[in-house]
């Protein structure tokens, strides 16, 4: 099963399935508890309402399924910035202090989530991401789920270029939430 908000990709993509539907952007086209698991990978930076995104994940997977997302992490301390709010050491930096903020804000389960907006970078050649609007992060995408009912279960920080033994080295330890793209792994109550 797969949505998207393009009509011409819907399309394209139900030649290979018939289960592909068009996501208005706001509710997800499928009734409560519908899917025994459900992900959005790689999506959640692009999306205008990543709140109510999340909120929806959680609203069609059933009690006891399982919720992935995946996201980069726009707040990155650690590793390679190809976006450029993850480069140099001033932002990385600012990246540490809104990481930090937003973890204290959101321990004690009572604030909002609200991920910060930010404007897509225009220029060619087109890198990735830049057409991102949301800063999307471990902390933030955690706590969401977790406000819609989810417990979360892993949060891991991953990417390509990193060699599989310092990734788990890294996972290790608090730096997980620094570092490259968010990985997170909920269980719907």
């Amino acid at each position: 099963h797969g949505v998207d908000v393009s009509e011409p990709n819907i399309e394209r993509a139900r030649r290979h399935s018939p289960f592909c539907r068009l996501y208005d952007g706001r509710r997800l086209p499928y009734a409560d508890g519908f899917f025994d698991s459900a992900g959005a990978l790689n999506v959640l930076e692009h999306v205008e309402e990543p709140e109510a995104f999340l909120t929806e994940l959680c609203r069609v997977v059933r009690p006891g399924g399982r919720i992935v997302v995946s996201s980069p992490n726009f707040l990155r301390v650690l590793g390679p910035g190809y976006h450029p709010r993850m480069r140099g050491p001033a932002n990385r930096w600012r990246n540490l202090s809104g990481l930090l903020a937003r973890r204290r804000a959101l321990a004690d389960g009572k604030a909002p989530v609200r991920f910060e907006r930010m404007a897509p970078i225009v220029r060619r050649p087109f890198r990735p991401d830049d057409d991102a609007v949301i800063v999307t992060n471990p902390v933030e995408i955690a706590a969401a789920l977790a406000r819609c009912g989810a417990v979360v279960e892993r949060v891991e920080c991953t990417d390509r270029v990193v060699p599989a033994a310092l990734e788990w080295l890294l996972n290790a330890t608090p730096l997980r939430w620094a570092m490259l793209n968010a990985f997170v792994v909920a269980r719907k109550n």
